[in-house]
């Protein structure tokens, strides 16, 4: 066997990006979050995929982090901008969905 073949099979473990929940302050993998995105226009909206342009924050899918973020104004700070009253009920809105 020739040391390329044995260096490919001992390949590093795939790197998991991690992001922290501005709700519980919990450091997790970017895929178990929800995104929240202020785009260029100024609108607040959720991101499902992860890719939209614009300032991000990270919200676990609890619904407890989720109301900490919204009352205690954890995510206006995070966005860096005052939400709108429109945009947190569209929030709100989606924490009901949340299970």
């Amino acid at each position: 066997m020739s040391t390329t073949s044995q260096r490919k099979k001992k390949s590093r473990p795939k790197h998991i990006p991690q992001r922290t929940c501005i709700g519980c302050r919990e450091t997790r993998p970017k895929r178990e979050l929800v995104r929240i995105v202020r785009n260029t226009s100024g609108a607040v909206e959720v991101d499902p995929t992860g890719k939209k342009s614009g300032r991000g924050a990270y919200l676990c899918k609890a619904k407890g982090c989720w109301e900490a973020a919204l009352k205690k104004e954890r995510l206006d700070r995070a966005l860096r901008m005052k939400i709108a009253q429109e945009n947190r009920k569209e929030l709100a809105q989606y924490v009901e969905m949340l299970p």
